[in-house]
């Protein structure tokens, strides 16, 4: 298969987690260790498994994904407030709860980008071509100050500002959509790059001119299935 020339288009707009650093993995580990000692307190039923996080948790913003796992389980708590204190029961609360967990983590074990994306970055760097991230992760900040990439993007949109300006979570379009405004592009010309289910719905519903996908798990035919023009397993594809 021949790869389209992501050089030829006006903007390159990237997930984070999963895209450009394997902090999937971290949050996969936070989110399962939080989620398994909240269901033994509270004993809910089945238990919690993996299956769950690219579900329920994948790509959207952190206290979406709490309220979507635990309406999976029949389990209503009031959503509180972002400065909840984590030992809260609310659904605010569960979400602070599990981001502890997730920089203890971050902070312990660093992160190290993909070296495919980053060859990627790269590239589109001496063409010239403007890259964003565009994350629902309130920690995308630490995330790319970590990884030493945080100085390669003029554009962060983040949870952080998806919680001000109160734009809806992937799959809805509108931080893909808003992290195009930032970057002063039109997304019928720019290309999104997304490895989770909810972020290829959003970046298609956005009007992306191109959705990439990028296989970390969720499997090519989901991604495409999704609204992915192409997939592929490592971004270096667009390289090599």
């Amino acid at each position: 298969m021949t790869l389209p020339d992501l050089t030829t288009y006006d903007a390159v707009l990237f997930d984070l987690d999963g895209v450009l650093t394997p902090t999937a993995e971290v949050h996969m580990h936070a989110w399962r260790t939080m989620f398994e000692q909240l269901f033994a307190e509270w004993d809910i039923e089945p238990p919690y498994t993996d299956a769950d996080y690219f579900e329920h948790l994948d790509g959207k913003k952190r206290y979406d994904g709490v309220a979507s796992l635990l309406r999976s389980r029949d389990v209503e708590v009031p959503w509180g407030s972002p400065d909840d204190d984590p030992v809260a029961s609310t659904v605010c609360g569960i979400g602070n709860r599990k981001n502890e967990v997730f920089a203890a983590v971050l902070r312990a074990e660093g992160i190290v980008p993909y070296p495919g994306s980053l060859r990627l970055i790269d590239r589109l760097q001496e063409a010239g071509v403007p890259i964003a991230v565009v994350s629902s992760s309130k920690n995308a900040e630490e995330v790319l100050d970590a990884a030493g990439i945080r100085d390669r993007f003029d554009v962060v949109m983040d949870g952080v500002i998806a919680e001000r300006d109160h734009l809806a979570s992937k799959p809805a379009p509108d931080v893909f959509v808003e992290g195009a405004r930032m970057l002063g592009v039109d997304p019928a010309r720019s290309a999104a790059v997304e490895d989770a289910i909810s972020g290829v719905r959003s970046a298609a519903s956005g009007g992306f001119a191109l959705v990439v996908g990028v296989d970390r798990g969720v499997g090519a035919e989901a991604l495409t299935a999704a609204g992915a023009d192409v997939v592929v397993d490592d971004l270096a594809a667009f390289v090599d």
